[in-house]
């Protein structure tokens, strides 16, 4: 039995390691944004792996799904990635809207005044979010958007 209770609470701590980066000791995965208005993505976590495209778009919001050294793997919402240089890369959080002519509310209400639509596709910061809102900031507008219409944030993450 003890044998048992040993090997569960290993696994259990393997587990959670498994949830931080090894560097960073933040959760994996985690949403980030690009910091630069470029960026290559390699095929492996240094400067001698293949360049296999490059991100051209500041503020994107990436996924990052591990770490080794100074180097992320990362995804954009299509799922596709490779490796970047953390220096890229910021913390500062921004969503990609999946809806066409998404609209900004005044309040968490859909029956409140509207004060933007935004596009599919534009990029928007993110601010505070609960279980079904989040506020976005576009391009001098700001408002509440439904979570569900975004990606760049998790379905059940609260921010304050």
């Amino acid at each position: 039995m003890a044998l048992g209770l040993v090997f569960s609470l290993v696994a259990t701590l393997s587990a959670s390691a498994q949830d931080r980066g090894p560097v960073t000791n933040l959760p994996l995965p985690r949403f980030v944004s690009m910091k630069a208005a470029e960026g290559n993505v390699r095929r492996g976590p240094s400067l001698s792996h293949r360049i296999d495209w490059v991100y051209k778009r500041r503020n994107m919001p990436l996924e990052i799904t591990a770490e080794h050294e100074n180097w992320r793997r990362v995804r954009d919402r299509d799922g596709a990635g490779g490796w970047m240089h953390y220096s890229l890369l910021s913390g500062s959080r921004t969503v990609i809207i999946e809806q066409d002519m998404l609209q900004l509310t005044k309040a968490r209400d859909p029956e409140s005044k509207v004060m933007a639509r935004l596009e599919m596709g534009v990029v928007a910061r993110l601010g505070e979010c609960d279980m079904t809102w989040c506020y976005l900031t576009a391009d001098g507008h700001k408002g509440w958007a439904r979570k569900e219409a975004l990606w760049g944030v998790k379905p059940d993450e609260i921010r304050e």
